[in-house]
């Protein structure tokens, strides 16, 4: 699918003159008012990601709309609940929106990952529950917040990235890189290889996610693998991983069972509020310029 990365930071949304693309006040999604739209085209060259195309039949621009009526009334996007693989993770975070621009703004490309994660804030901090609260938030969205399956793969295990973060857009899709095929052993001792010694190279992964950064790719990659040994030992009873690992063994078993066992409600937490009247859509689509609460739906 092609499928809108609904950024903290659109670069669609600053280069739209009309003002008819924004970013939605209840869950962070980016839409485009066709009633406002004039088809003047600048925001398809502006987005890095090229998700958004102009309709010749009604000269506007179009893209992913993150199925926002589904989830409105609690259901994941098509795209993610017909997947056959069942590979896609639907799950609320809290995010700093002021500190954005700081973030979008890193001198260092190759530091902006480290930085947008910084953004999302920890839904279990009685801190950040007090805020969520003062600014409305309600306690649907924060128990989904806590059990989003989005966090623990983003900022608790670390092992899901964003796509090409050195375009400073911040996008609130993520991605576990993907392991190369295993097909066989790579010693008589060894089951897995290294994350160095993947068939698909460490410096190609990390100019699709780390903006070049293979440390951080390959850490995320080991993490991946290290769980899979970790299964292998429990099962087989081999004994603890050998070399240093990031996780503890209760986060890899938990990691485990969110990649491999999942059902439907722990791939898809989505709070049963997120509803939003007629009227507050047609005042968002009159208004122009949005900046997202502490809270999203990414």
């Amino acid at each position: 699918p092609r499928l809108c990365n609904h950024c903290l930071n659109p670069a669609c949304v600053a280069a739209c003159p009309s003002g008819a693309i924004y970013k939605r006040d209840e869950d962070g999604v980016v839409l485009v008012s066709q009633d406002v739209c004039r088809g003047w085209r600048h925001c398809v060259p502006s987005c890095p990601y090229k998700k958004i195309f102009y309709n010749w039949e009604t000269n506007k621009a179009e893209k992913c709309v993150f199925c926002y009526p589904r989830l409105e009334n609690g259901l994941p996007q098509i795209c993610a609940e017909t997947c056959v693989g069942r590979m896609r993770y639907v799950g609320v975070v809290f995010y700093d929106m002021d500190k954005v621009e700081e973030m979008a703004a890193t001198k260092n490309e190759q530091d902006i990952y480290e930085n947008t994660v910084e953004l999302i804030l920890d839904p279990h901090d009685p801190e950040v529950i007090k805020a969520a609260r003062a600014e409305g938030i309600s306690e649907a969205w924060i128990k989904a917040a806590q059990k989003s399956p989005v966090y623990k793969l983003v900022k608790e295990w670390g092992v899901a990235l964003p796509l090409h973060p050195e375009y400073r857009t911040l996008p609130m899709v993520w991605y576990v890189p993907p392991l190369s095929p295993i097909l066989q052993r790579v010693t008589s001792d060894v089951y897995l290889p290294d994350a160095h010694e993947m068939r698909v190279p460490v410096q190609y992964l990390a100019s699709l996610f780390t903006a070049g950064n293979t440390e951080i790719l390959a850490r995320t990659l080991q993490r991946v693998l290290d769980m899979r040994e970790y299964m292998r030992r429990r099962e087989t009873g081999d004994g603890p991983i050998e070399h240093k690992v990031d996780l503890t063994e209760d986060q890899m078993y938990a990691m485990y069972k969110l990649l491999a066992l999942s059902k439907y409600n722990d791939r898809f937490v989505i709070p049963s509020d997120v509803k939003v009247s007629r009227e507050g859509r047609l005042e968002m689509q009159q208004n122009r310029g949005f900046a997202c609460p502490t809270g999203g739906c990414q």
